[in-house]
């Protein structure tokens, strides 16, 4: 008589257990977590952590931006509750004290230090695509290196602009303000009848082409001022490449500057 063996344990030297020490939920989809972080972790802003929920005897791993600063004991995640996906269907009901396996690199290239010059600094999301900015705009790096911090958030309805409280009090931190950068909070909605009070109406690619986003930032993107960083929905940064190339600008490559960084959020 045989038996199939069991799948061994993940190695400890790839992942470590961690925490859930709390829980937010944005929208009935959208919600942040946090954990505890691994000893030794280290991560740049605007990186991405794996994570690891155990399902039978099978782990399951997903990659999902940080949202917390460099400096922080926890490290933070936004999601959006894919409906019937295999991953989130494990997170939906997190609660504090549920492990989760948090792998011990982090990864990714859209990060500030891939721009050698520039003054003004673009981000450009949708969606859950926030969740590296939320990161980069604590690091006073980005606030010493660039003169204008431009953040441009589009979503569906207005109920999915998230954090926009810890956004609004950026400006309040003395570590980030000594770095004498301006913070611009650009917000557009896609499905909002009319557009709540300050927000723009349209996709990033709409208001990018009829400079309706450049109008909003009083500031135009330029080979020479601009660097710009897109993250979200693949079809946006696809547009939103085809129309920054149009004007000039090139993607940074490993060896050769250039103007934009982007990462795919599907």
């Amino acid at each position: 008589m045989s038996s199939t063996p069991p799948k061994p344990a993940v190695s400890p030297l790839k992942a470590s257990t961690e925490t859930v020490t709390s829980v937010h939920n944005w929208t009935d989809k959208l919600f942040s977590f946090r954990t505890t972080r691994p000893a030794g972790y280290q991560f740049t802003p605007g990186q991405f952590a794996r994570l690891g929920v155990t399902v039978g005897e099978e782990t399951l791993w997903r990659a999902y931006s940080l949202t917390s600063a460099a400096e922080e004991n926890e490290l933070e995640y936004f999601l959006v509750q894919v409906p019937g996906g295999q991953f989130t269907e494990q997170l939906k009901n997190l609660t504090p004290g549920d492990p989760v396996l948090v792998e011990k690199f982090s990864y990714g290239f859209m990060t500030a230090d891939r721009f050698v010059d520039g003054e003004d600094l673009w981000m450009l999301a949708t969606g859950t695509g926030l969740g590296p900015f939320i990161s980069i705009l604590q690091d006073p790096m980005v606030w010493q290196k660039f003169r204008h911090l431009i953040l441009v958030h589009c979503v569906r309805n207005a109920e999915e602009l998230a954090y926009q409280e810890l956004l609004a009090a950026l400006p309040q931190r003395s570590h980030l303000a000594a770095g004498g950068a301006r913070l611009q909070l650009i917000r557009a909605t896609t499905r909002d009848a009319v557009a709540a009070p300050g927000n723009l109406q349209g996709r990033i690619t709409t208001l990018l082409t009829s400079g309706a986003l450049e109008a909003a930032a009083g500031l135009p993107i330029t080979v020479e001022a601009s660097r710009i960083m897109m993250c979200g929905n693949p079809e946006m940064i696809t547009e939103t490449r085809e129309i920054l190339h149009q004007r000039g600008l090139r993607p940074c490559r490993r060896a050769v500057p250039g103007q934009f960084v982007t990462e795919d959020y599907w």
